[in-house]
């Protein structure tokens, strides 16, 4: 890969990671646009773990909260709202894991054509536009019950469907049970924590099995370009939909789920 190539793919990655438009559609289109071949693995690996290292950086003093909540609790304590808060992203994250040993082959094959990504842009897309146009309260996600993180977490195993958009579809579940916008955002982003960790560690076993060539310099600079561009964009994405809210990528959804169609089929 040439450094321009390193740069491209790790602001797709890092600015989709977390925005509600998919960054399976947009990995998709790099290389149709570009003609570029398979980064390879290796370098899948470093940009996950840019995106990573964004999510728990920005977030750090709520996980610092949880984490001593949580001892505090093992230590006999009661279980404060941190602590909660810290059950329910766990609770969350294991439909997406089960459902992920489960269909992992129909995924990563049949499920990976641009016609199903397309049409999962523009379905999933209409349902966060409706989700976001009749938000009926603004609970926050300390606000959450054990019910609120199994139906959001049930949602956030249909993003292994490629074109759905793991933060989309936890917001969308998140704001049709009642929580605000700010609150939804946030708790998808939690969610994305153990799920990075999961798939970064399903990616690393497959890399030590089959060992590939690294170049060293280009995971760096890809990571931190990852990284960057993933904490930036949560920062300014928090800030964007508390006044505007989440049409716009509903919006450009749909336009770019079209457009997928009108060129793939």
């Amino acid at each position: 890969m040439d450094w321009l190539q390193v740069a491209i793919l790790a602001l797709v990655q890092g600015l989709t990671e977390f925005l509600p438009i998919s960054s399976s559609a947009h990995l998709v289109l790099v290389p149709v646009l570009t003609e570029w071949g398979d980064q390879g693995l290796a370098f899948d690996v470093s940009l996950h773990m840019g995106s990573l290292a964004a999510v728990v950086l920005y977030f750090r003093q709520d996980l610092v909260r949880m984490s001593v909540s949580v001892l505090d609790y093992l230590r006999g304590r009661t279980l404060d709202a941190d602590g909660r808060l810290a059950g329910w992203v766990l609770l969350a994250t294991f439909p997406v894991g089960l459902a992920a040993l489960i269909f992992k082959s129909p995924i990563e094959t049949v499920m990976r054509s641009p016609l199903v990504i397309g049409m999962s842009l523009i379905g999933f897309g209409l349902l966060l536009g409706y989700a976001d146009w009749q938000r009926r309260s603004g609970r926050s996600e300390y606000q959450l019950t054990f019910k609120d993180a199994l139906l959001i977490g049930g949602a956030q195993a249909l993003a292994l469907i490629p074109g759905t958009s793991r933060s989309g579809i936890t917001i969308t579940a998140a704001l049709l049970l009642g929580m605000s916008r700010e609150g939804a955002a946030r708790f998808s982003f939690l969610l994305s924590i153990p799920v990075i960790v999961l798939a970064g560690g399903l990616e690393i076993s497959e890399l030590i099995r089959a060992p590939e060539p690294i170049a060293v310099s280009a995971l760096l600079v890809g990571a931190v370009l990852s990284g960057i561009s993933a904490y930036v964009c949560i920062h300014y994405f928090l800030t964007f939909i508390k006044r505007i809210g989440m049409q716009p990528f509903v919006v450009y959804r749909i336009i770019l789920g079209l457009w997928l169609l009108w060129v793939f089929w």
